[in-house]
């Protein structure tokens, strides 16, 4: 089954979709959606993209890259509609977004997710990720887990 990747604006109504069943997704998992700070110019060219899968059946998932530091890009709002779920699309949709980190010059993607979050933690393991010390806003939350893979 074909399938598309667009680009859009963090604002866009597929990708405010969503992110809506996204926040959904994390308050039926952690009790409330994820907090760390998100401004949508942060998901803007030159540093950062955001992206809606589809196809003939509809929207898949989304995910967005911005950049962290020198060289890092942060992996945000990564998301597949639970009814699209073991199709392998979030392994597909990741793989784009390597690709386009790798085409806006950054070297490492790096990402956090949490422990209720099991079937992403395997994905990212299986897929080249390492662990790595936390970051940002849920550092030091005992529930969050960090991952980063070289680029190159």
């Amino acid at each position: 089954m074909s399938w598309t990747v667009r680009t859009v604006a963090y604002t866009d109504p597929d990708a405010q979709t969503l992110i809506r069943e996204l926040d959904d997704d994390m308050t039926a998992r952690y009790g409330g959606v994820d907090a760390t700070p998100v401004a949508p110019d942060q998901f803007a060219p030159p540093v950062g993209t955001f992206v809606v899968a589809a196809d003939e059946r509809g929207l898949i998932g989304c995910a967005g890259l911005r950049a962290a530091s020198a060289g890092d890009v942060e992996l945000k709002r990564m998301y597949v509609r639970a009814s699209r779920r073991r199709e392998g699309h979030a392994a597909r949709l990741l793989g784009v977004l390597e690709e386009r980190s790798r085409a806006l010059g950054f070297t490492r993607l790096i990402l956090e997710t949490g422990t209720a979050q099991p079937e992403a933690m395997a994905l990212y393991e299986r897929l080249g990720y390492d662990a790595i010390p936390g970051f940002g806003y849920y550092k030091d939350e005992p529930l969050s887990r960090c991952y980063a893979k070289r680029l190159t």
